[in-house]
């Protein structure tokens, strides 16, 4: 008899210990449980630790509430201003309801995957090339409000949507580094011109002041002739004055109007015109002999 209840209580313990290892779960810190018995949802949503279900009855579902990272494949698309590109995207979300993200959909991460691609054809169509390649921002939230509508339902939440790279066709490349060259060479011309006009205006302040100071000038020669000579130890230079060689074309003036005995030089006979032509008289030599 005791035997037998030996025999009787170790069967027990065994199947107790067989009981437990097929009941026991362990519901990690990040993870929620989501049990169906018998198909049907239960209330209750696991918390994380140690729990048990009923083996054969009952199904437990581990729904990872972790913000996931989930790239989104390039997709190509005409923009509105008719450029084709290729633009990908990487998007952050996370669980917030376990119950409908079970329930209300099959494969939330599938799901999400597809309405990311399909927001992100449909803001290419919407978007010009402009606002991909300089105002992505606006665009990076278009794109969440997009998703996110539909993944609320499924106990989803969008927590950042990201366009990582948008890629042009190598002939819209070159025409765009054209454009960008030439507005850099329309810049550097204007530039150059103001420089021009403001260096304009300075020299005509300083010839206005060096007019009124003729000693400025003369020092300003100087100094230019130091800074040559700074330069180029080998090069003499002699400053020669322009007022000097104004005086002596001046001087040159009245010497050739005047002789060179200082009388006044006489004016140029007027040459008589010529005699028309006409018959002209015989030479005495030429002359007939007359007969008495």
């Amino acid at each position: 008899m005791a035997q037998e209840l030996v025999i009787a209580s170790v069967a027990v313990l065994c199947a107790a210990a067989l009981y437990v290892a097929l009941a026991a779960r362990v519901i990690r810190q990040y993870e929620r449980g989501v049990v169906l018995r018998l198909g049907r949802l239960r209330d209750e949503v696991r918390r994380p630790g140690f729990t048990m279900v009923v083996p054969g009855i009952d199904r437990l579902r581990k729904v990872n509430l972790q913000i996931v990272t989930m790239p989104v494949p390039a997709q190509d698309g005409i923009t509105r201003d008719n450029v084709t590109v290729r633009v990908d995207a990487v998007i952050y979300f996370k669980v917030v309801d376990p119950t409908n993200a079970v329930i209300a959909v099959e494969d939330y991460r599938f799901a999400v995957s597809q309405m990311a691609q399909t927001s992100l054809r449909s803001i290419i169509g919407k978007s010009d090339l402009d606002d991909l390649l300089s105002n992505r921002e606006k665009l990076n939230q278009g794109l969440e409000v997009m998703i996110d509508s539909p993944a609320v339902s499924w106990g989803v939440q969008i927590d950042r949507v990201e366009i990582k790279d948008v890629s042009l066709p190598e002939t819209m490349k070159r025409s765009m580094a054209r454009q960008a060259e030439a507005d850099r060479e329309r810049r550097a011309r204007v530039i150059n011109a103001d420089a021009e006009l403001q260096a304009s205006k300075k020299l005509a302040q300083a010839a206005g002041e060096m007019s009124a100071q003729p000693a400025a000038l003369q020092l300003r020669l100087l100094q230019t002739v130091v800074a040559v000579a700074a330069e180029k130890n080998s090069t003499l230079v002699l400053p020669f004055p322009v007022e000097l060689l104004r005086f002596l074309e001046r001087a040159q003036q009245p010497a050739a109007e005047t002789g060179q005995d200082g009388e006044p030089a006489a004016p140029p006979a007027p040459t008589e015109p010529a005699a028309a032509p006409g018959p002209t008289a015989p030479s005495s030599s030429e002359q007939p002999f007359a007969h008495h």
